[in-house]
């Protein structure tokens, strides 16, 4: 959404750039470490910093600054409030106790995935869960089945902007990150409705997509399933767990 630069709250906007700050890689931050990371002045950091933590949502021991449980009201109230995770969890809930294996659905946000509902069963691949897959984690979109099932979905012009100069970086020694082989896949992706990625974002994991489409027919999330490498290297295991999203994706459709 555009809206008319009268109308943009600078610190608000800067605010969330220092909350957004924080990630794995950086769970604290210094006032110079997050000026540079929200492309602000130190000085201004700093205030950002200490009015946060001053709001509860951050910690500090009078140097460095982390986030706070507060911070999970906002996308606690995200989860609470939205229609979308709320219609789709029991198709989770149903598929993880059916199988006992690990289900998310994921939206797009930039160059991330975000997991807005998730099931997990107790088979051996729960224990070898790829990290971070816990409600509101985001995950590069290039290296992930879901990722690319909601890129391959997008118009074309938002797909060119999308890659345009775009530089993907390299997680395992599996990520794709030649721009035309990239390319590639997204263009086989929407061709056949569905996208299989192997340890592209993490060693060791595996995982299926396939969209979620409105009534209209427009993508509105993806669902995917982690597995076994030994179930993704045979056609018929790969089809039944394909055939088993496929139906959930059926099911969900009416109600997205």
């Amino acid at each position: 959404m555009s809206i008319a630069r009268a109308d943009t709250i600078d610190g608000l906007v800067k605010g969330l750039a220092v909350l957004e700050s924080f990630d794995t890689e950086r769970q604290r931050l210094n006032a110079t470490q997050t000026a540079d990371r929200a492309g602000l002045t130190r000085a201004a950091a700093r205030r950002h910093l200490l009015t946060l933590a001053h709001l509860g949502y951050l910690e500090t021991d009078g140097s460095h600054f982390w986030l706070s449980p507060r911070v999970l009201r906002l996308s606690g109230a995200y989860l609470a409030s939205a229609r979308l995770p709320r219609v789709i969890q029991p198709t989770l809930n149903r598929l993880a106790a059916e199988t006992q294996d690990v289900y998310s659905a994921v939206v797009l946000d930039g160059d991330e995935v975000v997991i807005i509902a998730r099931g997990s069963g107790l088979a051996p691949v729960t224990r070898l869960l790829a990290y971070g897959m816990h409600l509101g984690a985001r995950l590069p979109a290039h290296a992930t089945s879901t990722g690319r099932v909601l890129l391959a979905a997008l118009p074309k012009h938002e797909l060119n902007d999308w890659l345009a100069g775009r530089t993907l970086p390299r997680l395992t020694p599996h990520t794709t990150t030649n721009l035309r082989e990239f390319k590639a896949l997204l263009a086989e992706t929407s061709k056949q409705d569905f996208c299989v990625a192997s340890e592209e974002h993490e060693l060791g994991v595996h995982a299926v997509a396939v969209p979620l489409r409105n009534p209209q027919g427009r993508v509105v999330a993806a669902l995917n399933v982690i597995v076994s490498q030994g179930r993704m290297q045979g056609t018929p295991q790969l089809e039944q767990v394909l055939e088993r999203l496929r139906e959930a994706a059926r099911e969900l459709r009416q109600m997205l």
